[in-house]
Parts: C-alpha cells; structure tokens; sequence
C-alpha cells in the first residue's frame, strides 16, 4: 500500500458499480446518507479527487479512451433529438433543463445506481461541454443530490 500525504494508507476496494467496470482513483470510506457528485468535462486531465469517472453522454467522446473512465451510462444523456433541439435553438436552456430531468426522471433505476455508489464514494459526472451552467451534468448532479 502507498501512503497519502497524511500518512493513511490508499485502499483499493472491489466496488459494484452501475456499468460492472473496476474503480478508477482512490476510494474514500463509506458514507451514511451524504452523496460525493463532482462534475467535470471528458477532456480534463485526470484528478485522483474524481473518484469513480461515470461518463453520461448519449454518444462516446472522439479522441477518448476507454481506460480514461470507469463506467459510461449513455441512458443518463440527453436525448438525441432534445439535445439537437437545444443546440438548433429551437427551444431555450430553462425548457431544455424542464425536458431534460423529465426524461432522466423516467430511469428511477439508474438514477438510484449512481446516487448509492455516491454515497459510499466519490462520482464524477463526466460530460465533454465546455460550460457547466449550460450542461446536462450540473443537472443530473442536483437531481441526484436531492434523491
């Protein structure tokens, strides 16, 4: 076992998680009812602060490899059709988010996946937009945080 900077051991545990993939990054302890959700972009560099990597776009990231995310829950994107929508600007951000958690809300079961693992450790919704304010992954993280 390696040492943390503060002398703990960094244990690796077999985690079940939604896809079947092994960890990523370091594991934390488990938690009682707090739920570890980060966001970030695919393209970032790796963080041992990310935890488990969940990649949550309909369509795989070019230039991506496989090795840089534990697990790929393409059913917790957007839908193709809402997303070009948006994109097109046929519809506005604030009916894009109303359609979009419509759409999530729909997959009770993935939903419950992702908020027990991050409830024993930290998940890192991965997404390859460039801004969180206007990106299905900050949306995805507050509907999980308050499941």
């Amino acid at each position: 076992m390696r040492s943390q900077r503060g002398g703990g051991p960094i244990r690796q545990e077999a985690t079940t998680d939604p896809s079947g993939s092994p960890p990523h990054a370091s594991t934390h302890a488990p938690r009682d009812d707090n739920v570890a959700l980060r966001t970030g972009r695919i393209y970032d560099p790796l963080s041992r602060s990310d935890g488990y990597r969940l990649l949550v776009m309909r369509l795989w990231p070019r230039g991506v490899r496989k090795e840089a995310v534990d697990g790929w829950q393409k059913e917790l994107g957007p839908s193709t059709e809402l997303l070009r929508a948006y994109r097109d600007g046929k519809i506005a951000w604030a009916e894009f988010a109303r359609r979009y958690r419509a759409e999530v809300r729909k997959k009770p079961e993935l939903l419950e996946a992702v908020t027990k693992l991050s409830r024993r450790r930290t998940v890192t919704l991965l997404c390859g937009c460039e801004e969180e304010s206007r990106c299905h992954r900050g949306l995805l993280r507050k509907l999980i945080e308050t499941m």
